[in-house]
C-alpha cells in the first residue's frame, strides 16, 4: 500500500486547512455585506413602546392618501402602510394612488409623508402576477418608496415572488381574508396553508398576519400566530366584538381578540415588522378608534 511521508501529508493537510478558512473567510464577507434578511428596517424615532405602530390607510378608505396621512398623523401614528388605488387628494380626485402612479404623484406623496412625519411602511393588498416584467412593477414601486414589505394574497405567484423578493430585498406577507364558504377553493384564510406555502422559501417571505380576519374564520389569534412563527412579516392588528361575519371591529383591549396576549406573543417571537391599525368600522369617522388602538399597543411596550 503506497504512503505519504509524515512531512509531505502535513504539508497537505496545512494547504487543506488554509484554504478552508479563506473559503470561510470569503463566504462571512459576503454574507456581512449582503446579509440574507437586511429588508428595511424602522428607525426608533417612528417606533412607540419599542413597537413599530401606524395605520393601514384602508382605515381611511372613504378619504383621499392625504388625508389618510393626516389622519394617520392625527390618531397618533408614524407609519402608513398604502393600498393601490385610493384618490390622491381633494385638488387632484382623479388620480390614483398606487404602484402606476407617476413620479410626480410619488414626489407629492413622498413631500406629504415628511410634511407629516409619518413613514410609508408597507403596501397592499396588492395583486402580484406570475408575469414578471409585470409583478417587477410592484416591487420597483416599494424600493421607489423605500418600503419595508408588499402585501399579497397572490400565493400562486410564489416562484416570482421568490425571485423579486431576493432581488429587490423587500419582504412579502400574504394577507388573509375571512373564511369563504361559498367558495372553498380559497385558501389563504388558514394559517397551516400559509406556512406550507412559505416551508423551504426565502425567509422574507411570510405572513401579513390580520388577527380580524381570522376571528371571522373563527380561528383564535394568538393559536394562529404561533403557528406562523419565524414568519410573521407584518400584522394587520384588530379587535372585534366576537367571533364570524357578523361581528365588527373595536377599540384593541374591549373586544374577543386578545390583543394583549397577540402583543406578548410577538414579543416573544422578536417580532421586527410592523403592526397596522385597520379599523374596519364607523369609517366615516374613527380617528379617535385608531387612537385608542394606537395607545393600547403603546401601553404594552416591548
Amino acid at each position: 500500500m503506497f504512503r505519504v511521508p509524515f512531512a509531505h501529508t502535513d504539508t497537505i493537510m496545512h494547504r487543506i486547512i488554509s484554504t478552508l478558512i479563506a473559503v470561510a473567510a470569503t463566504f462571512a464577507a459576503a454574507s456581512s455585506s449582503n446579509p440574507l434578511r437586511a429588508e428595511v428596517t424602522v428607525p426608533d424615532e417612528y417606533k412607540q413602546g419599542g413597537w413599530a405602530i401606524g395605520c393601514q390607510a384602508w382605515t381611511f378608505t372613504k378619504f383621499t392618501v392625504y388625508e389618510a396621512i393626516e389622519k394617520t398623523a392625527e390618531a397618533g401614528g408614524k407609519l402608513i402602510e398604502f393600498f393601490p388605488d385610493q384618490k390622491l387628494s381633494k385638488e387632484e380626485p382623479g388620480v390614483k394612488w398606487g404602484h402606476n402612479a407617476s413620479e410626480d404623484v410619488v414626489a407629492k406623496v413622498k413631500a406629504k409623508l415628511a410634511q407629516h412625519k409619518i413613514m410609508a411602511i408597507n403596501y397592499g393588498v396588492v395583486g402580484i402576477p406570475k408575469d414578471e416584467a409585470a409583478a417587477r412593477k410592484i416591487f420597483e414601486f416599494a424600493k421607489k418608496m423605500g418600503l419595508r414589505a408588499i402585501t399579497t394574497e397572490s400565493t400562486e405567484s410564489i416562484d416570482t415572488i421568490e425571485k423579486l423578493v431576493k432581488e429587490f430585498d423587500i419582504q412579502v406577507g400574504f394577507h388573509e381574508h375571512g373564511r369563504r364558504l361559498t367558495h372553498p377553493e380559497y385558501k389563504v384564510w388558514d394559517p397551516l396553508y400559509i406556512r406550507n406555502v412559505c416551508d423551504g422559501r426565502d425567509p422574507r417571505i411570510g405572513a401579513c398576519a390580520d388577527t380580524g380576519h381570522w376571528q371571522t374564520s373563527g380561528i383564535n389569534p394568538v393559536y394562529a400566530l404561533r403557528l406562523l412563527k419565524g414568519r410573521v412579516i407584518s400584522c394587520h392588528l384588530k379587535d372585534k366584538t366576537d367571533y364570524g361575519e357578523s361581528a365588527h371591529d373595536v377599540p384593541y383591549g374591549t373586544g374577543v381578540g386578545e390583543i394583549a396576549r397577540c402583543l406578548e406573543e410577538l414579543k416573544k417571537q422578536n417580532f421586527q415588522g410592523n403592526i397596522s391599525v385597520e379599523f374596519e368600522y364607523k369609517m366615516e369617522n374613527n380617528v379617535a378608534e385608531a387612537k385608542q388602538c394606537i395607545d393600547f399597543v403603546r401601553e404594552h411596550a416591548r
